[in-house]
């Protein structure tokens, strides 16, 4: 099989944007259809990178920007093509910026993830090109600082690791496809993954020396670390599924984690699914091994599932249930925390938590003093308004083992005080 072809990542083909759109609160409808255009002078360039972006019709006045990379041989307007983040932008209007990678590592279109100047922050290369890419939108559309992240298939999967590690302090979050962890390509002789040291099994090191490898491409950074969501297939040779492990081992070291999960579950046939989350619940690293797959993420939903990670997949707000709360305690214990702040809003987890038996669905019902109120909601069904709001279980993660726990999120409008929280049964 041609290489360039298997290291470009597919997927289904993207849901017409018309059908697929979910008008997000607060946003006007469209006037228009959104369509990709190519930016030619976005800012420093030492990567000599092309830059296309998609900024939907309807979104808010300071819309949250993914930088979506797509893999070896391919182009931005290719992921484009190919990926749902387009269409996923339509219905919770975040704008993409898709790059496209130039160098030529013994192929083409390759994101360099290999040389000295790309490993260090502000080194130069392809790094700091995606870095003007994104100022260029904070600048040209309003792009919350707050609220930019990064994804990417097989060497943009790689480069999203990169972006984590040297920019900490600019992207929110990240999930990488088929990637492999920060540092693990010595240059760019060791770069092409069918003869390298890196993708053919010789890059064994410890959580530890992962983790020294992020820590010192930021020397002296001490401020919040991105989430990190992986992704990788077991039947994949291209980029072994092995090296899901070392990522891991990576990130978990530099949150200072247990390299045992403290969650497993399967939340769509064949997605096992690993999490690994601080003392107080937050996940800061989430793993999932694609059963049967090779080289060909993302596919069937998991876009979706990235940008839920992000915090970016809201829901609209519906009436108030009918039916009584239920009483605080009962057969979960919720707990809240907050995440990131910013002027006018605020972002949120709760962790909702089993006791000594198993949970077979739960609500959490929450209350804010003064105009606060919720905009969106992920991994979990909102209901009720600013007078009182319940998140209810989705299909997969209602049923928490004793002991046990899950975590949903939330954007919130207004002052971000902490809210009172009761967890109860369905």
């Amino acid at each position: 099989m041609e290489l360039r072809r298997t290291l470009l990542a597919g997927s289904a083909a993207i849901v017409a944007a018309a059908a697929a759109m979910l008008i997000v609160p607060g946003l006007a409808p469209p006037a228009a259809a959104a369509s990709l255009t190519e930016v030619a002078n976005f800012g420093d360039n030492p990567g000599g990178m092309r830059m296309h972006v998609y900024v939907p019709d309807a979104r808010p006045a300071q819309p949250a920007i993914v930088v979506a990379m797509h893999g070896c041989g391919g182009s931005g307007p290719g992921f484009y093509s190919s990926s749902e983040f387009a269409s996923l932008a339509d219905q919770h209007g975040f704008i993409v910026v898709y790059p496209t990678a130039t160098q030529q590592a013994g192929f083409g279109n390759c994101f360099d993830t290999w040389s000295d100047a790309a490993k260090r922050r502000g080194g130069g290369s392809d790094p700091v090109s995606i870095v003007s890419m994104v100022a260029y939108v904070q600048r040209q559309y309003g792009g919350d600082r707050n609220r930019v992240y990064a994804t990417g298939s097989s060497s943009g999967g790689m480069m999203t690791n990169h972006m984590l590690a040297l920019y900490p302090d600019v992207f929110r979050a990240g999930a990488a496809f088929m990637g492999v962890p920060f540092n693990c390509f010595a240059n760019a002789a060791d770069y092409p993954p069918g003869s390298s040291r890196c993708t053919g099994g010789a890059m064994d090191r410890t959580p530890r020396q992962w983790g020294d490898a992020v820590r010192q491409a930021y020397p002296g950074y001490t401020g919040a670390r991105p989430p990190v969501q992986l992704w990788h297939g077991t039947n994949d040779t291209l980029v072994p599924y092995s090296l899901l492990q070392e990522s891991i081992e990576q990130w978990t070291d530099v949150f200072g984690l247990s390299q045992t999960p403290t969650s497993a579950d399967t939340p769509r046939s064949g997605w096992n699914r690993r999490r690994y989350a601080d003392a107080a619940g937050a996940v800061r690293v989430e793993a999932y091994s694609i059963q049967g797959a090779g080289h060909s993420l993302p596919s069937g939903g998991m876009a979706a599932a990235a940008v839920a990670f992000f915090g970016l997949s809201g829901t609209t707000p519906t009436p108030p249930p009918t039916t009584t709360p239920p009483p605080a305690g009962g057969d979960c214990v919720a707990s809240y925390r907050q995440v990131n702040a910013w002027a006018g809003g605020f972002q949120g987890e709760v962790t909702v938590r089993a006791g000594d038996a198993a949970v077979n669905g739960w609500v959490v019902n929450l209350g804010f003093a003064g105009s606060t109120t919720i905009t969106q909601v992920w991994n979990g069904a909102l209901s009720g308004g600013s007078a009182g709001y319940a998140v209810r279980n989705l299909s997969w993660n209602g049923a928490i083992p004793a002991g046990g726990s899950t975590v949903f999120g939330f954007l919130g409008a207004g002052t971000a005080a902490a809210p009172t929280l009761a967890c109860g049964g369905p």
